[in-house]
């Protein structure tokens, strides 16, 4: 997160994987740090160390440019979508390991720092908590920071939750590297229910003390009330959810609607497709702004089709885009739907295209060209290496107005959304509909189930046909996953739904499929193709193994999830 301040690095003494800071004879001290007794000391130097756990240390390659990351992989190269049913990476970069059920502890691919950088932010959290009581400022302040400390501390026990399911809980303790021999406590794993019940309670107590708003331009993108809540929300629906069966629907409901009860947030108006490129819209909750000299990566040229130069990137699957629904809210496979197979772009659901670029779509100076033989955005245009391997491009999170040729000094200041309000609708409408059904309103609510995903659907660029009232909680849950499917997609969520529901088996077992469009005259002809080989999805999968270098570490202390 960037709060519009240039952002001052500091590293502190006994952080976790990090050298000791004992004094050894020579009596040095280190120039390229800042010493816990300035951070103690300098109110300053304190508050741009709290803003800076906001972000991590970037731990491998391919993650991030020109600024550390944050909480989620988000704009880096090989993203989240790419590790499921939504997209593959073109060139690999630890992702296909994952598609293919390769992922072990000793190679996890692209998502090989999740453990050692949110363990990390606890300990910095911590550490800041531990003196907050030393610092010199406004009791108000204080409360303030002490809500956002618990409020980072919490999104990085449910990035190890989410990931790996049952946590480590080390409570406010400042670990030291010697803690490594002497407290067994710290290798010892809490049940899921534990984890989620510590998580939403540290969320709790961050909610009671953070604002309702930031109010001025050095607040800018920190947490407030509703991130906090938002993130509870978030939280409590996984605990509900079959994978972690921890939680309830009506406490997940409840939830949601704390969120909602705020009347703040609501549906962004100013377009689907630009609701991405533009900081401090309505709806959003909580999100990572970037400066010019922070930017993360430069998405154009990055997932740019090869005809303009780009690398093609995370290149979107066919198994997504056949789940767009036509503009009659059916399936493409309902034979009344008005689907054609010889125009399959036509009459989608609008967010297909402001997510997707399909061949014939407009994009910057002409139409995509993913066709042969001749297609200038095809494997017989420029830079054939960069073509896509599923023969769509993406979209979304795109800013056409960037060049995507030498776009370095320009680009890459899009946001990054961690929450906004349709997640929370869309919460709200999954656990309401589990624990009352598709129309009942809660005691305590405007809405029932179903007019939450209506307020979803209606969104003015959208327009989706609403859903009738006395539809069924199977098709209610239909339902909402097709909306978290396709208003959510790339902004990893997918990922962790069909974990949470337990159809990873089944979706990520397809196989990853493409198109060949081939045109002859003024016709295009359509063949499905395998996009990527070998895809295979095993029951292990539904939680990530922790890194063999930290069962190591803990002296094999620390318990391995099943089947690595």
């Amino acid at each position: 997160m960037k709060a519009y301040i240039k952002p001052l690095y500091i590293t502190l003494c006994a952080t976790l994987a990090l050298t000791s800071c004992e004094k050894n004879f020579l009596e040095v001290e280190p120039t390229d740090r800042i010493s816990t007794t300035s951070v103690e000391s300098d109110t300053t130097i304190f508050e741009a160390y709290v803003l800076n756990r906001y972000i991590g240390p970037r731990l491998q390659e391919k993650e991030s440019e020109g600024s550390n990351p944050g909480f989620g992989r988000g704009f880096e190269y090989s993203m989240m979508s790419s590790y499921t049913d939504e997209s593959i990476y073109n060139n690999d970069d630890g992702s296909w390991l994952i598609q293919r059920g390769q992922i072990s502890p000793d190679n996890l691919g692209s998502t090989g720092s999740f453990w050692s950088r949110s363990y990390r932010g606890i300990r910095e959290c911590n550490y800041a908590l531990s003196v907050l009581s030393k610092i010199t400022m406004s009791a108000g302040h204080k409360k303030m920071i002490e809500g956002e400390l618990k409020f980072i501390r919490a999104y990085r026990y449910h990035d190890i939750i989410r990931n790996y399911g049952r946590a480590v809980l080390i409570g406010d303790k400042v670990t030291q590297l010697s803690d490594n021999l002497q407290d067994p406590a710290l290798f010892k794993r809490a049940t899921l229910q534990e984890s989620m019940n510590y998580a939403i309670a540290q969320l709790d107590e961050a909610a009671a003390a953070l604002p309702a708003n930031n109010t001025g331009t050095w607040q800018l993108g920190r947490a407030t009330k509703g991130a906090a809540l938002a993130l509870k929300s978030r939280l409590a629906l996984y605990a509900a959810s079959p994978l972690y069966n921890a939680g309830t629907w009506i406490a997940a409901t409840s939830a949601a609607q704390a969120v909602i009860s705020l009347n703040k947030y609501g549906i962004y108006t100013g377009g689907y497709n630009k609701m991405f490129l533009v900081n401090e819209t309505n709806e959003v909750i909580f999100e990572r702004l970037f400066t010019t000299n922070a930017r993360h990566v430069c998405l154009e040229i990055a997932n740019g089709p090869n005809g303009y130069g780009g690398w093609g990137g995370n290149t979107p699957l066919q198994n997504l885009v056949d789940d767009y629904q036509m503009v009659s809210g059916k399936p493409i496979t309902d034979p009344t739907s008005g689907y054609l197979a010889s125009q399959p772009y036509a009459n989608r659901d609008p967010r297909f295209g402001y997510t997707v670029i399909y061949n014939g779509a407009p994009y910057r100076t002409r139409s995509l060209e993913a066709f042969i033989p001749g297609g200038k955005d095809s494997k017989d245009g420029d830079s054939n290496w960069n073509t896509t391997k599923t023969g769509y491009y993406l979209k979304k999170f795109m800013n056409d107005s960037y060049p995507i040729d030498n776009p370095w000094d320009v680009a890459g200041m899009q946001p990054w959304i961690y929450m906004r309000y349709a997640e929370v609708l869309l919460n709200f409408a999954e656990a309401a509909n589990e624990a009352y059904g598709p129309d009942v309103i809660p005691a305590g609510s405007a809405m029932s189930a179903r007019q939450a995903i209506n307020l979803v659907r209606a969104r003015p660029d959208v327009n989706m046909p609403a859903l009738a009232a006395g539809i069924s909680q199977a098709e209610m849950r239909d339902a909402v996953k097709y909306e978290r499917r396709v208003e959510l997609a790339f902004e990893e969520h997918r990922y962790y739904d069909v974990r949470r529901w337990k159809i990873a088996d089944i979706v990520e077992n397809k196989p990853a499929a493409g198109i060949i469009v081939t045109k002859s005259g003024s016709n295009f002809t359509y063949a499905a193709k395998s996009a990527l080989d070998g895809k295979l999805f095993t029951a292990k999968q539904y939680w990530l193994p922790i890194p063999r270098a930290e069962i190591l570490a803990s002296g094999n202390k620390l318990e391995q999830n099943a089947d690595y």
